[in-house]
C-alpha cells in the first residue's frame, strides 16, 4: 500500500514499481514491439550505485556514490524528457570496508511530492521531490542504533499512511517507522538485525500485515504499532535475506540461494507448506507470479517456473535469458500481464521481451541498452531508464 494518492501510467514511483510487485503494463503497446529497436533519448553520467530508477511526475530519480573530492553519497533527480539535472543532495559517508561498496543499495521513493531515501550507511533523509530542499535527514546508526550489515543497507523505504518505514535492524526492532513528515520515531519492531530485503505489506484474513525478511526470521508486524504477528525461523548463511518474498492465496513464499525456497501457509501464524533446498534457490532478483505460478531467476538453472501451492518446477531456460554467474541477476515485470509478455533487464544490460507461460518461454526480442548492471530500471509509459555504475540513460521502446 503506497498511499490514497493517484499516480499516472507513466509513474514508477517507488522499488519495483507502482504496486512494488513488477507490474508496468503500459497502454498502447504495439502489436509489433519487438520488432521495434528501442532509441536512446539522453544519457547522463552519474557515480556508482546498485540502487534502481524511479520516475515520477516528469522527473526520474537515482542514487551515486563519488569518492572524489571527498567521500560522498547523492540522490539525483532528472528532468525525464531532456535528462536535464534538476538538483542533488548529497551527505558524507564512509563505507570503509563494506563487501560490494560500489555505492547506495535502495531505490528512492517518491510519494505526496516528496523523496525518500536510505543510503547504505544508514543516512535516511526526505527532500521536496521538485528542488531538493531537505525536510528532514536522520543517521539511523547514530540516533536510532541501527547495525550496518556487511554489504551496506539496501531495503528501499516503504510509506504506509503517515509513516515511512525502514529496515535498517535498530536495536528492538528490525523495521523502523519514523513519521514521514518530521523524521521522528513512531515504533520500532520485529527481532531480526537488519537484512537486505525490502519490507512489504500484504492483506491476509482481512488484516494487513507488514512482511520483514531478515536474516534469522521471515516476520510479521502489524504496520500500524510494529507489534509482532508471527515469526518463523529461517536463519541464513551471511545473512542474504534479499530477493522479495511474494504472497499470494494464503501462501507467502521466501526463497535464498543458500537454503533454498520455503512456502509458509498462513493462519494465525506460519507454518511450512514445502520447502526446496536445492532446486529453488533466488538470490538478488524478484520473482514475478501469475495465475498459480511463479516466475524465478535460480542460482544455477537460469529463469525457472513452478507452481506456488506445491513447488512442482514446471520449466527452466538453462540460462539463456540472463549470463550464468555466481551471482546472477535480472529485474523481471510484467510487460502485459493478460497476455503473459514480459520484459527484463539481465545483468549484461540487455532488455528482453519474454512470453512466460507455465508450459513454456519463448524470447521474443534483445537489445543492448547499457552496460553490465544489477540495478532495477524504472518502467515508465513507453521509457526505460536504466543505470549502472557509470550512466543513468532514457530509452524510448516504441
Amino acid at each position: 500500500m503506497i498511499s490514497s494518492v493517484a499516480f499516472a501510467a507513466e509513474d514508477w514511483p517507488r522499488w519495483r514499481g507502482l504496486n512494488a510487485d513488477g507490474g508496468w503494463n503500459p497502454k498502447g503497446i504495439p502489436a509489433d514491439f519487438a520488432r521495434k529497436e528501442p532509441a536512446r533519448l539522453w544519457s547522463q553520467e552519474i557515480g556508482a550505485g546498485f540502487g534502481g530508477v524511479t520516475a515520477c511526475e516528469g522527473r526520474v530519480y537515482v542514487m551515486d556514490r563519488l569518492k572524489s573530492p571527498k567521500e560522498i553519497e547523492r540522490v539525483l533527480c532528472f528532468d525525464a524528457e531532456s535528462g536535464k539535472k534538476l538538483w542533488d543532495h548529497s551527505w558524507d559517508v564512509s563505507y570503509g570496508g563494506m563487501d560490494y561498496g560500489t555505492g547506495p543499495r535502495s531505490s528512492v521513493s517518491i510519494i505526496d511530492g516528496k523523496a525518500y531515501a536510505l543510503g547504505a550507511t544508514g543516512v535516511a533523509a526526505c527532500l521536496d521531490a521538485a528542488s531538493g530542499k531537505v525536510i528532514w535527514e536522520v543517521d539511523t546508526v547514530q540516533t536510532f542504533g541501527a547495525k550496518i550489515p556487511k554489504w551496506g543497507f539496501a531495503a528501499s523505504p516503504v510509506l504506509d499512511g503517515e509513516r515511512v518505514l525502514l529496515h535498517v535492524g535498530a536495536r528492538e526492532g528490525s523495521v523502523l517507522a519514523l513519521d514521514k513528515n518530521s523524521g521522528k520515531e513512531v515504533w520500532r519492531g520485529g527481532p531480526d538485525p537488519a537484512g537486505y530485503c525490502t519490507p512489504e505489506i500484504i492483506s491476509h484474513a482481512g488484516a494487513r500485515q507488514l512482511i520483514a525478511w531478515g536474516p534469522e526470521h521471515v516476520q510479521s508486524l502489524d504496520p500500524a504499532s510494529g507489534r509482532v504477528n508471527w515469526t518463523f525461523p529461517y536463519k541464513i548463511t551471511y545473512g542474504v535475506s534479499i530477493a522479495q518474498p511474494i504472497y499470494h492465496d494464503g501462501i507467502l513464499l521466501v526463497s535464498g540461494y543458500w537454503h533454498g525456497a520455503k512456502a509458509l501457509r498462513l493462519g494465525k501464524s506460519a507454518t511450512l507448506l514445502w520447502e526446496n533446498q536445492s532446486d529453488i534457490c533466488g538470490l538478488m532478483s524478484a520473482p514475478l507470479f501469475r495465475d498459480g505460478i511463479v516466475y524465478m531467476l535460480d542460482k544455477t538453472r537460469g529463469l525457472q517456473a513452478f507452481e506456488l501451492k506445491t513447488g512442482r518446477i514446471l520449466w527452466s531456460d538453462d540460462n539463456t535469458l540472463s549470463p550464468k554467474d555466481s551471482n546472477p541477476q535480472m529485474s523481471l515485470v510484467w510487460m502485459q500481464e493478460s497476455a503473459n509478455l514480459a520484459a527484463l533487464l539481465n545483468a549484461d544490460g540487455e532488455l528482453v521481451y519474454v512470453s512466460l507461460k507455465p508450459e513454456g518461454h519463448k524470447e521474443l526480442a534483445r537489445w543492448q541498452i547499457i552496460g553490465k548492471t544489477w540495478a532495477h530500471p524504472a518502467f515508465a509509459g513507453n521509457r526505460v531508464y536504466v543505470r549502472n555504475d557509470k550512466e543513468l540513460s532514457s530509452w524510448r521502446l516504441w
